[in-house]
C-alpha cells in the first residue's frame, strides 16, 4: 500500500466530510477514515497504523488539544494537523509539535500543503512565494518574504512592502489561510503582519500595538494581543538559541 493512512475526526458530520472528500482527492494520500468521537479515534488509533490525524479542536469529552497531548505519549505519534474555525489555540497546536494548523473554511490548497508539511516535502505551488500583482497592464510578481504587513480592502488585500503598496483581489481570509506557515498572523480583523518585520509591540492604558520595519504602527485587537505576544517570545527565544 502507498500513500499516508489518515483519520479525521470532527463532531460535525458536514466538516468531517468535507476534509475526508478533499484528502481523498489528493494523490499522496492512502487511506482516510473518519469518526465524530475522540474514544473512538483512540481505539482506531490504536487497532490500525495511522500516519496523520487531522482533528478539530472544541468537540464534546475529550477536545483537539487534550487529545493531541495524549497522541503525543504514544510510542509512534500519527502528526496532527488541526483544523479548527478557531485562531486562539495556535499557540497551543504548535507547543505540541502539530504538523499544521488549518482555518475553517477549509480549502482543497490549504489542505494539500497542510499534507505537503505531514510529508516534509517542499514547497511546490508558486503562490505561497510570489504574488502576481498588475499595474498598468503589467504583471509582476512581488515575494511574500518582501511584505511587512496586508490590509483589507472590502474583498481585496492592500500588500505592503518597503517600496510601496499592491492591491490585489484575494480576501484577507484567504492570504491568512494561504501564508500562515510563512510567519503572517492575524493582528486584526482587517490585518495581518508579518511576525520578521514586528520591530516593537506597545501596551499603553490597555492599547496594543506593533511597530513593523520602516516605523508604521498598526493596532492589534484586543482578542489576538495575547496570541501575538505568545508567537513574539518564542520567534525570540528561537533566534537566541539558534
Amino acid at each position: 500500500m502507498t500513500g499516508l493512512r489518515v483519520l479525521v475526526l470532527d463532531d460535525e458530520a458536514p466538516a468531517r466530510d468535507e476534509v475526508a472528500f478533499l484528502l481523498r482527492r489528493d494523490t499522496r494520500i492512502g487511506e482516510v477514515h473518519t469518526t465524530g468521537s475522540p474514544t473512538d479515534a483512540l481505539r482506531l488509533l490504536r487497532e490500525r497504523e495511522i500516519d496523520a490525524v487531522f482533528l478539530d479542536i472544541q468537540m464534546p469529552g475529550l477536545d483537539g488539544i487534550e487529545l493531541a497531548s495524549v497522541l503525543a505519549r504514544f510510542k509512534t505519534p500519527p502528526a496532527v494537523v488541526f483544523v479548527t474555525a478557531h485562531e486562539q489555540h495556535a499557540v497551543e497546536a504548535f507547543e505540541l509539535d502539530a504538523a499544521d494548523y488549518v482555518l475553517k473554511p477549509v480549502r482543497e490548497e490549504r489542505l494539500a500543503e497542510a499534507v505537503r508539511r505531514v510529508l516534509g516535502g517542499p514547497r511546490t505551488e508558486q503562490a505561497v512565494d510570489q504574488v502576481p500583482v498588475e499595474r498598468g497592464g503589467v504583471t509582476r510578481f512581488v515575494p511574500v518574504s518582501e511584505i511587512r504587513y496586508v490590509e483589507a480592502e472590502g474583498d481585496y488585500a492592500r500588500l505592503h512592502t518597503a517600496t510601496g503598496s499592491h492591491l490585489i483581489r484575494v480576501p484577507l481570509h484567504q492570504l491568512e489561510q494561504q501564508w500562515s506557515g510563512s510567519g503572517f498572523v492575524r493582528i486584526h480583523r482587517s490585518l495581518l503582519v508579518s511576525l520578521p518585520y514586528v520591530e516593537e509591540l506597545r501596551v499603553d492604558a490597555g492599547r496594543c500595538t506593533v511597530v513593523v520595519t520602516g516605523g508604521t504602527e498598526l493596532a492589534v485587537s484586543r482578542r489576538h494581543t495575547r496570541v501575538l505576544r505568545d508567537l513574539l517570545v518564542r520567534a525570540a527565544r528561537k533566534g537566541e538559541e539558534r
